[in-house]
């Protein structure tokens, strides 16, 4: 199997790779892909690319749908740099509220002065700030990131309370039992001292922080994004600063606009930029391929449906890759109805318009079988593993 890479991959992720893969530089004929930020949206597809994983969370780089329609599976990373993301929001609320940057900076600017050791008793108080010890922290959406902000909240002294109407159950029990979730956050809003944003950027949240919100907020909010930039409505942003409701605005995120606000402490998207993260990332992604080649299983697909699989234990496995509709999967089960006394296991799952089938068998897929299932519309891929 050939594997190429479109950015820099850990070396130490791409060590995990079996005999069986070959990382190779051409990736116009690659079997797999590695992928971070490089933008696939105008991608020329080839006939035997099986899987892309992005080494990331985030996958806004890759046209999902045209890669499912090309019997493409796309995978993510989730969690696997959640930590290096919730130390960077625990250093956003710290620099927030002490103003760290700007005493920083003073003592940059006076570096000549050679009594700035007295000097700095006079200065120091243009740099005071508030501790953290106490305060109420708001955390929107309690996935892999959010759970451990926090977490790590409480462990700080704060007091947490937590939004996610779609928390897992492993989610729920990852969480300190001090995590108080909430249902409303009409509620939440008037006595957070900090928000953390946590979210999806989908058409539901897209400028989820606006200024029906602002206003309700507590004055002097400090508003942590560390998940996507228009999460939050810029122009409303503006005058919340203003009007001094919001009071520090921390972001990973630095759009053109907000780059030139006061009030802003912002990072050049270094959320996973460490190198544990990296190699996480990296690990959990050929992980997620050579499983999929070598078993088919899918695990953290976010254009097909997920199927945990064991070792083929019978003479070969099928898999297929298909539009999910009544006609197509008639088709399969009219053609595979025919194996009906060879079939040791089999698995079907939709998500959205993509539908994913596994057979395993204790014979050899039929050559004519196979044929009419390649010949058949709204199939996209079809592969055996022996």
């Amino acid at each position: 199997m050939k594997v190429s890479c479109l950015n820099n991959i850990s070396e130490v992720g791409l060590k995990h790779f079996t005999s069986r893969y070959q990382v190779v530089d051409d990736n116009n004929d690659s079997d797999l892909i590695l992928v971070r930020s490089t933008k696939m949206h105008d991608y020329n597809i080839n006939d035997n690319l099986l899987a892309v994983a992005r080494a990331g969370a985030g996958v806004n780089n890759i046209p999902l749908d045209k890669m499912a329609e090309a019997g493409v599976v796309v995978f993510n990373t989730p969690g696997a740099n959640s930590n290096a993301v919730k130390e960077l929001v625990i250093a956003g609320m710290l620099m927030s509220s002490r103003d760290l940057i700007g005493g920083n900076q003073w003592v940059k600017e006076n570096k000549d002065d050679k009594d700035i050791l007295k000097s700095i008793e006079k200065a120091k108080k243009a740099y005071g700030g508030n501790e953290i010890l106490g305060k109420n922290l708001l955390v929107i959406g309690l996935g892999a990131v959010g759970g451990k902000v926090a977490n790590a909240a409480i462990s700080l002294g704060l007091k947490v309370l937590g939004f996610d109407p779609y928390i897992s159950d492993n989610a729920r029990r990852a969480l300190d039992n001090k995590v108080e979730i909430i249902d409303d956050l009409s509620k939440a809003y008037p006595v957070a001292d900090f928000i953390s944003l946590h979210l999806p950027l989908i058409d539901s949240t897209k400028h989820f922080m606006n200024e029906s919100v602002f206003n309700s907020c507590k004055p002097g909010v400090v508003i942590l994004n560390y998940a996507r930039d228009l999460l939050v409505k810029n122009e409303d942003l503006k005058v919340a600063i203003e009007n001094e409701i919001v009071k520090k605005y921390v972001t990973d995120f630095p759009n053109h606009f907000v780059a030139n606000l006061n009030n802003v402490i912002y990072f050049p998207h270094l959320g996973a930029s460490t190198a544990e993260s990296e190699e996480n990332c990296a690990t959990m992604a050929v992980h997620q391929l050579m499983n999929f080649i070598d078993k088919g299983e899918i695990v953290n697909s976010v254009n097909y449906p997920n199927v945990k699989l064991e070792r083929l234990m019978n003479e070969e496995r099928l898999t297929i890759l298909a539009k999910n509709d009544p006609s197509s999967a008639r088709v399969i089960d009219a053609i595979m109805n025919k194996l009906s006394d060879s079939i040791e296991y089999q698995a079907e799952k939709v998500r959205g318009n993509f539908a994913y089938y596994v057979f395993d068998l204790d014979k050899h897929m039929p050559k004519d079988l196979m044929d009419d299932l390649n010949n058949t519309d709204g199939i996209y891929k079809i592969r055996t593993i022996k």
